[in-house]
């Protein structure tokens, strides 16, 4: 199993044992499906990723991601997570690098933020995926990708906390006014689970609560 596959594979891991907490902060400020919508895509990514020849490239894992995001995932989230993967997907290669990961993690917030408009303090995954993408920058030219995971996921996970304390300017949550208020916005969370890395054990993603 390549890296990349090892990582999506972990996410999905992740997102299906977080569902009901992601399905609990969604009940507070949106409609209350977006735990599901997440468990389903994972699921589909699962099957998708089973179909790809063992030497199958990282922009081959990333882009067989994106397309079950983008294609075949309900809600608003789906389509900007497709963004995000589709991103990754054009800025690797054989394999994933440190610095694929920047580029690629950069280009995807700057696609999601020219279609949805979010910038920090929105409540919405930009409040996660703005600090992991200055987190990737920030990093030394020979980092590796598991110091590029660690970074990231600790800068997301911070970012994810933030949103707790925040009054949604986008998204359904917008809509509840000070109801979301003390609850994290759950696709800032599920950013901070896909960072997680390609093993469970690379860092602690169950800190996002």
């Amino acid at each position: 199993m390549s890296t990349t596959s090892g990582w999506i594979l972990a996410f999905a891991d992740r997102a299906l044992a977080a569902e009901p907490r992601l399905t609990s902060y969604d009940q507070a400020a949106g409609d209350g499906d977006f735990g599901a919508n997440i468990a389903g895509a994972v699921r589909l990514v699962r099957t998708e990723l089973a179909g790809l020849p063992a030497d199958a490239s990282a922009t081959d894992v990333l882009s067989a991601t994106a397309g079950v995001f983008l294609d075949r995932v309900g809600g608003t989230s789906g389509p900007l997570f497709g963004l995000l993967f589709q991103a990754l997907a054009r800025s690797a290669g054989a394999e994933l690098t440190a610095a694929a990961l920047a580029e690629g993690t950069a280009a995807g917030l700057a696609a999601i933020q020219r279609v949805g408009e979010a910038e920090v303090g929105d409540k919405t995954l930009v409040d996660a995926l703005s600090p992991a993408v200055d987190a990737l920058r920030a990093l030394a030219p020979d980092a590796s990708l598991t110091d590029a995971f660690k970074a990231a996921v600790e800068a997301a996970e911070r970012g994810a906390h933030s949103t707790e304390d925040i009054r949604a300017r986008r998204g359904r949550a917008s809509y509840v006014g000070d109801h979301a208020v003390g609850v994290p916005d759950p696709g800032a969370v599920t950013i901070a689970l896909l960072f997680g890395g390609p093993a469970r054990d690379t860092v602690d993603t169950g800190n996002v609560s």
